[in-house]
């Protein structure tokens, strides 16, 4: 059997924050030794881009790991993927999340990309040299814009077939949701690797402001959790803590292909579960 891939996510610091404070969070991260470090690209233009790549940098060169940077679409036009695309490839990234991207509630998107595979393909066509190995995201759930889950499917192939070759998923509170799903999209000929992704709970608000985002199902054992501690904010983080480790055990019993730790730029979290779980991936 081989190992399963341990990853996780950051993202750049938000409007007038450091950058300095993501460094601190990544020299804490690579103790752990994750196989890859994948880092947002949200709002904020060409100085989020900047500060994406001097992320990806520090991942690459300090932490002696693999960057994954997010690239989002909706909102850019061809001409300008092709340029943060030559600003991807002089800083020597190598892997690119090709997303779409969340649209905003009563704002028209503004770019060339409606969909991811679009996305995708526009970059299979521009990497003449092949130097970008492409990720994508993948939906154990129903996505909320999507009206049956073999749509979604439909979705998945249609992503590996433009060129994606690896799959991170949307967070997941229900394991069994995760194995149906790898079940169909086996099933449809996707064969990727499909990485889950698992978002430890940190504090209710949070936890049920990515649900409204996501669709994610809450199972009866998590609800209970989020009632019995959501009022406790080290109560609430330690039983989130416990619950995704839970998770993980359990994703890697059954043969998951990696685990994609969501860490919100929370160090702490990640150590926590890291020093339960690091072991199953090293069998």
């Amino acid at each position: 059997m081989s190992k399963t891939i341990f990853s996780m996510e950051v993202f750049p610091p938000k409007k007038d924050g450091s950058i300095e404070t993501v460094f601190k969070t990544l020299d804490e991260l690579k103790e752990l030794k994750p196989d890859f470090i994948s880092v947002t690209y949200g709002a904020g233009g060409s100085s989020n881009c900047e500060n994406t790549l001097n992320i990806a940098r520090r991942i690459n060169e300090v932490c002696g790991t693999a960057s994954v940077v997010h690239l989002p679409g909706i909102n850019m036009n061809k001409e300008q993927v092709a340029s943060v695309l030559s600003q991807f490839k002089d800083a020597g990234v190598k892997n690119l999340l090709a997303l779409r991207g969340d649209r905003v509630e009563g704002v028209q998107p503004g770019g060339e990309f409606n969909q991811a595979d679009q996305l995708i393909r526009f970059i299979r066509d521009w990497d003449k040299d092949n130097q970008f190995k492409i990720y994508a995201a993948c939906y154990p759930e129903l996505h909320p814009e999507s009206t049956d889950i073999y749509q979604d499917i439909r979705a998945l192939k249609s992503k590996e077939d433009s060129g994606a070759s690896h799959f991170l998923s949307q967070l997941f509170f229900d394991n069994e949701k995760f194995y149906r799903f790898v079940e169909r999209a086996r099933l449809a000929g996707v064969k990727s690797p499909l990485e889950a992704g698992i978002m430890p709970v940190t504090n209710k608000k949070g936890i049920e402001r990515m649900v409204a985002l996501t669709n994610a199902e809450l199972p009866k054992k998590f609800t209970r959790m989020m009632e019995r501690f959501g009022d406790s904010p080290e109560a609430i983080r330690d039983a989130g803590i416990a619950y995704a480790i839970d998770q993980i055990v359990d994703l890697v019993t059954n043969g998951v292909e990696g685990i994609h730790l969501y860490t919100m730029n929370n160090p702490y979290i990640a150590k926590k579960i890291n020093e339960a779980t690091r072991s199953l991936f090293e069998v």
